[in-house]
């Protein structure tokens, strides 16, 4: 992170921070030169930083695709494009949307951390 250029670096930063203080059974590590946010030592949550100028935050239950019977996640935010029933998309385009959507981005990664630590 310390070496990231990007024009949304406070954006993701502060989302980033926000991340790790909301849930301490949350940790990080770098995967493909982004956060990625761990829970029950499964990557479940990956910062997508490329090309530059977009930020996106992937919803996904591991590297290894998972069989989705029987998988379902409510999903009352808004934010989310579903590219597959346990794998999404989050776009932020701008510092404006992150700043608007930050705390329910928080909130959705708080759930989506729940319901995939199984």
């Amino acid at each position: 992170m310390a070496e990231l250029e990007h024009p949304l670096k406070a954006e993701i930063e502060t989302v980033r921070a926000a991340i790790l203080a909301s849930d301490a059974s949350i940790t990080e590590r770098i995967k493909w030169k982004a956060p990625s946010f761990v829970h029950s030592g499964d990557d479940r949550i990956t910062f997508r930083l490329a090309p530059k100028g977009i930020f996106q935050v992937i919803l996904h239950r591991g590297a290894k695709v998972k069989d989705t019977t029987g998988f379902a996640f409510e999903d009352d935010s808004g934010l989310v494009e579903w590219l597959a029933p346990d794998r999404g998309v989050v776009t932020l385009p701008d510092a404006k949307t992150v700043k608007a959507k930050k705390a329910a981005l928080v909130k959705l990664v708080g759930r989506w951390m729940k319901a995939t630590a199984t």
